[in-house]
């Protein structure tokens, strides 16, 4: 299987709801990069609804998914904060945050039950939230004289590369962006041009 330096985040943060037995379930999609944005968010959510029964979540932080969390919050184990996670999970989707809010309405809902109703508002909200494609990338910087400059703008010619910064001063400083999937031909490439340095970020 070939590597893909693609992944997937939420479009727009977006809200929807449903009902089950007389319960509601308010779900929301946060696009977040940090768990301080995801305590922010839970935050505001908690202070937004201070009387719901439970506010039970799932995230998924980074390019690669690397972090992956649940809360039940109080719900039986397994059964609200795990099926929004596989919500997320299905949907390929990375840097997000589910959050569903419950309102009790009097009727037990038994695990079954309740792993659908979490997992269907989560599947609801992320659908509302949309999809959009981004590139794994890695930062370099590159280092160089002024009067090798064209070196840098011939080592990226050829690479899908973003120049994020220059800097100008006894050097000229290069800040790029280079798709994972080209780091070691970039790397190789880099190795014979005349430059000062060539250095992950």
């Amino acid at each position: 299987m070939l590597f893909s330096d693609t992944y997937y985040e939420i479009q727009n943060d977006a809200e929807s709801s449903l009902r089950e037995k007389g319960s509601r379930f308010l779900a929301y999609s946060f696009e977040v990069k940090s768990e301080l944005q995801i305590k922010e968010k839970l935050h505001q959510l908690k202070s937004k609804y201070p009387d719901a029964t439970h506010h039970c979540y799932a995230f998924v932080l980074g390019q690669g998914s690397e972090a992956q969390r649940f809360n039940d919050d109080g719900e039986p184990s397994g059964s609200a904060g795990r099926p929004i996670l596989r919500a997320i999970l299905s949907a390929q989707l990375t840097n997000v945050l589910v959050v569903v809010v419950r309102y009790f309405g009097g009727t037990l809902l038994g695990i079954p039950g309740l792993i659908e109703a979490y997992g269907g508002a989560a599947k609801l909200v992320l659908s509302d939230s949309g999809k959009i494609e981004r590139v794994q990338e890695e930062q370099f910087v590159i280092k160089t004289t002024f009067e090798h400059e064209q070196e840098i703008h011939h080592l990226l010619r050829g690479f899908d590369a973003r120049i994020l910064d220059r800097q100008y001063n006894d050097t000229i400083i290069y800040t790029v962006a280079i798709r994972k999937t080209e780091i070691m031909q970039f790397e190789s490439k880099a190795e014979k041009a005349y430059l000062l340095e060539v250095r992950v970020v």
